[in-house]
């Protein structure tokens, strides 16, 4: 038996930033961008890896939740510290330089940490924090 992350949710505030921002600057395909009323679901992914994707979501829209819960969603999202996803790369430097030079918001410059991972970090339009892994 196989087990697969297939999908995983980040928050968006801003869906023509966030897909700047993950088509453009990251280099993900767009496999489905889908809209109802004034809300957008934009999901990417890897090019060579079809089977993982990133839903790019509207945040706090769940019926189910308070004006206040919903509203303390929206403050956590806005300081940056609601979500995060850990990507990985076989040319960390390169490609901090090319989120670099796109003028994306840098939280840590490529490290060799002492837990044994080389990392860098970003955050994205949103607030959720991007940190990328030197794959070895």
């Amino acid at each position: 038996m196989n087990l697969n992350i297939h999908y995983t949710f980040l928050p968006q505030t801003n869906a023509e930033a966030a897909l700047g921002f993950y088509r453009d600057v990251l280099g993900f395909e767009v496999r489905n961008d889908v809209g109802y009323e004034d809300m957008r679901w934009i999901t990417v992914g890897p090019v060579d890896q079809p089977e993982t994707s990133i839903v790019l979501q509207p945040p706090a829209i769940d019926p189910g939740i308070t004006d206040a819960e919903r509203q303390t969603i929206l403050d956590l999202i806005a300081k940056g510290v609601y979500s995060s996803v850990t990507l990985a790369t076989d040319d960390l430097d390169g490609l901090f330089a090319r989120l670099e030079a796109a003028g994306a918001d840098v939280v840590q410059e490529p490290i060799d940490q002492d837990y044994g991972v080389r990392d860098c970090a970003f955050r994205d339009p949103t607030g959720s924090l991007i940190r990328i892994n030197q794959i070895v």
